[in-house]
């Protein structure tokens, strides 16, 4: 059975702007048990993190600013979103999902988060929706606890915008191998060096996305050597995304996470998967590509 988290805090007063996107994270759940993909009893609630769990990652002074509502306007204005107690609480519960995830993949093979994917997030500042960066720290939590046996990371960006700010956090970390596939004209403007970047033109169709994927994936597994994947699953590469300048099928995006899913599987490989961004007009092509992401993880794993 699937493990998630899903941590349902998405009903804070926001902008008219925000509200749009942040349907997504209660309709998936509420279609994920409707049709019978997952139980009920499939999902957790996560909690926040011990602080020492995030300065792992990310710097003190960004930290308790984030916390009692110390940015800057221009610091505010970059993570696109008004401050709130109530933000923060979402962020920080999100980023405790992802750890406990880590446990559950360890168990399972595989978990899943409702949310994640804070991509964008450095160690001292937020950028593009994310605050605090959720794998990244889920990352170093594992390597933080040689017990549970994992000493070499492979974290697979599929999202449409590059992860600049987890490149940027593993620079000079040989252990964590980042790999970001992502629109060569998308946000971020200014890109941040991965492990491995593969930036594609516009309109890449489900054949030249496909076969790059599965001509690049094994070379990872085979040169790295990961004993444990992050997957971040934006389906914001979809032809129908306002954003994302890609021209991805919604067949074509669940046959990337079934070969993601797949392969880890075949690897004996732990994977916990994150959302990522998804900007489509209609929110029902949104909720339909994430639940495919589930629909997959459910027939890998039974």
């Amino acid at each position: 059975m699937l493990s998630i988290a899903w941590a349902p805090l998405y009903a804070h007063p926001l902008p008219a702007n925000h509200r749009f996107p942040m349907l997504k994270y209660e309709l998936l759940p509420e279609q994920l048990i409707r049709e019978g993909t997952v139980p009920e009893s499939a999902f957790f609630r996560p909690v926040p993190p011990p602080d020492d769990v995030v300065l792992r990652t990310h710097d003190a002074d960004y930290y308790q600013r984030l916390q009692r509502g110390g940015l800057t306007r221009q610091e505010e204005r970059a993570t696109g979103f008004p401050w709130s107690p109530e933000l923060i609480e979402r962020e920080v519960t999100i980023l405790g999902g992802t750890i406990a995830c880590v446990h559950r993949a360890l168990e399972h093979g595989v978990a899943l988060n409702i949310a994640g994917g804070t991509h964008h997030a450095f160690r001292d500042r937020g950028e593009g929706f994310c605050l605090l960066n959720d794998q990244a720290t889920a990352a170093n939590y594992l390597l933080g606890h040689p017990e549970l046996g994992v000493s070499r990371i492979l974290i697979i960006d599929l999202d449409v915008h590059q992860g600049n700010g987890t490149a940027a956090i593993f620079a000079q970390e040989p252990r964590v191998f980042t790999f970001s596939m992502h629109g060569a004209r998308n946000y971020p403007h200014r890109k941040e060096y991965s492990d491995l970047d593969l930036p594609l033109p516009d309109h890449t169709d489900d054949a030249a996305y496909l076969t790059l994927l599965r001509n690049t994936l094994p070379r990872l597994l085979q040169e790295h050597q990961p004993d444990f994947v992050f997957y971040l699953s934006g389906v914001d590469v979809l032809a129908t995304d306002k954003l994302g300048h890609l021209a991805l099928t919604r067949e074509g995006c669940r046959q990337r996470d079934q070969y993601v899913l797949q392969t880890c599987r075949q690897h004996q490989l732990p994977v916990v998967v994150c959302m990522g961004g998804g900007y489509s007009v209609r929110i029902a092509d949104i909720v339909e590509a994430h639940a495919n992401t589930f629909r997959v993880a459910a027939d890998i794993w039974g």
